[in-house]
Parts: structure tokens; sequence; C-alpha cells
């Protein structure tokens, strides 16, 4: 999970650094737990990705119809209520290009939730989101109130004790640094030592910078570990040097880079990592609760959207055809639980 992204495009008419503080509280929401804006205007048998997205996406109308076996699938009381609740955690102000409020500012964006919207279509189910903090999202399928999550979770054995996953992207990690910084991690963890790094709480991305904390600890040398509320509290320590890096999901990372460009807070990545750790390619899935039935029929339904090539136009469409997979995979092998 992501801690928070700036969004948006910066108008014309405003200098860089207004602009991106600006567009941060334009697209921020409300605490807790929200229905989120789902109105499309898409005819039968038709989903349209990359809606308000702000430029962050190239809105693309994709033919989608139900499949008639896929739906057979799915558990009765989900297919007696005809809806997929679909959970986001993009709360309070999202994280561009996967989940946030578009250019509306009403309506739930973003890679995620329109990944969400597809498979419903596949399954002959209504979508209905509901956005929500990190924390609520997880709330929400535990008690039953959501089915699945979209919402850039990796794939944990630690996770695998309470859901159930159908994996639809690669999992990637990053590094970002001001533009100007020599700084560079090449996937050895005392590159970090005497650095002090960003990351949001609660996320995978916390958990392996924790152990790299730990492992330097022992070898008597310091990494500082710092959290922000937002992203723009972040973006304003990285730019006034508090910290030296941020440590999230390279998606998140690689859109702020862009948009940060030419600015006076530009900044650059300055390396990746697998999710998963060393030695496993993290995987992000679709997150539902442990015995709910549902991991296979979203499975099938990505493996369905893969082959018929929806899937390739959607990660197309946000710019993220880089994390593609070749195949979803009904709970693959996740971050041990070493490190999960």
């Amino acid at each position: 999970m992501p801690t928070l992204r700036l969004p948006g495009r910066v108008p014309r008419a405003l200098t860089a650094g207004t602009a991106l503080v600006t567009l941060a509280v334009l697209l921020t929401g409300c605490g807790g737990d929200s229905e989120a804006a789902t109105a499309t205007g898409d005819a039968a048998g038709k989903v349209t990705v990359g809606q308000l997205s702000n430029g962050a996406a190239r809105q693309t109308t994709l033919d989608v119809s139900e499949v008639k076996a896929l739906h057979a699938e799915l558990p009765a009381a989900v297919r007696a209520r005809g809806t997929l609740v679909i959970g986001v955690g993009a709360l309070p102000s999202g994280f561009p290009p996967l989940a946030y409020v578009g250019g509306d500012q009403k309506t739930l964006t973003g890679a995620e939730p329109d990944l969400g919207r597809l498979v419903a279509a596949v399954l002959g189910l209504k979508p209905e989101l509901k956005n929500s903090t990190w924390e609520n999202m997880f709330v929400g399928i535990d008690s039953g109130r959501t089915d699945v999550a979209f919402s850039n979770v990796t794939v944990t054995e630690e996770r695998k004790k309470k859901y159930e996953f159908a994996s639809y992207r690669q999992d990637n990690l990053a590094f970002e640094v001001p533009a100007k910084s020599t700084w560079t991690f090449r996937g050895d963890y005392r590159a970090l030592a005497g650095k002090t790094v960003a990351v949001g709480s609660g996320t995978n991305q916390e958990k392996i910078l924790l152990e790299w904390r730990d492992r330097l600890a022992r070898e008597g040398k310091q990494l500082t570990v710092k959290y922000y509320q937002d992203s723009n509290s972040t973006y304003l320590a990285l730019a006034s040097g508090r910290i030296d890096a941020y440590f999230g999901p390279d998606p998140g990372i690689a859109y702020h880079v862009r948009q940060s460009a030419n600015t006076p807070r530009a900044t650059r990545t300055a390396g990746t990592f697998s999710g998963a750790g060393a030695g496993l390619q993290g995987l992000i899935a679709a997150t539902a609760k442990k015995d709910s039935a549902l991991a296979k029929p979203l499975t099938d339904a990505l493996d369905h959207l893969i082959r018929d090539g929806q899937y390739g136009k959607w990660l197309a469409a946000w710019n993220l055809s880089d994390e593609a997979v070749a195949k979803a995979e009904t709970d693959p092998p996740g971050l041990p639980l070493d490190n999960s």
C-alpha cells in the first residue's frame, strides 16, 4: 500500500510550487469511509477507463461483456445481490495514478478502481466502490461490508492468514530523491546507512524498510524512518532536506517524478526493489476475506481480461504496461513470513 501522492495536472496559470500544493488540496477527501461516486455513463458491454484522470491516463473505452460461466463461479450470495462491493483505501488524499478523486472533485478514478469495474463487468455484477482509509478498507473486508479490495495490496504470507488473493500486477517499490541528489539504491540495504527515509505507516514497504533498519542497527549503523500525514507533507520534507528519500510504490513515484519535472521541487527515481523482497517478484492482488470463495472467480475474470486484451489496454491507458503479468494467480507466493 502506498503512502499518499501529489495529484493532478498543473494549470499553466499557477506557479509550479503553488500548483503542487493546490492540487493536493483539491483532491483531498474526508477521513473515515465514504461511498465513492461511480457514475460513468458507460453503455451496456462498455467500460471506460482513465476518465477524469487530470492527465494521468489516456481515456479508453473497452468492450467488456459478462461471461456467464464466470458469473456461475461466484458465491450464491454475491450472485443474488448482483453487485461487487469494491474497497479502495485512497482517503484522505489518494495516490495517483492508482486511486484518487478525479477532475470533477467527487468521482473516484485511477487504475485500481478501473480494474475493479472491469472485473465486475466480466462477472456480470454492478460495481459499488467504497473509498476509505487504508486501515478501514481492511476493516470493511473483515466485517463483510466489502467483497474485495483493489488498492495496490501486496501479497504476503502473513496476509494469507486472513485474506485470499487474485494477482494482477507486479509489485515494485522505489526510492524517490530530489533531482539534485547523487544517492542511488542498487538493492543493498547498507546504502541506507546514515539516511533518513519517509515511508507510509502500515504498508508493506514500511515492513521492508524497518527490517533494513534493524539489520543496520545490529551492524552499529543508523537508518532513521519518518512518517508524514499526507503527500504534501512528505514532499515538503523531501524538498527542504529533512528527509533524504521517500520509499513507496513505483507507479506513484514515477507519476510524481513526471509531475514535478522542471519545478523547484523536481525529483527522480533512485532505484527500485521488489515488493516481496530479495529473491521473489512481488505481486499486487485483489484481496478478499479468506474462505470467501471469491479468489477463484476473481482470478478467472482477470485471466479472461488478460487473454482478451482488455487488461493490456487498461495498463497502457494508465502508463503501467511495465508492471504487466502474463497470468493471474490465486494465492501466489508472497512476501515471506520472516518479513511480511
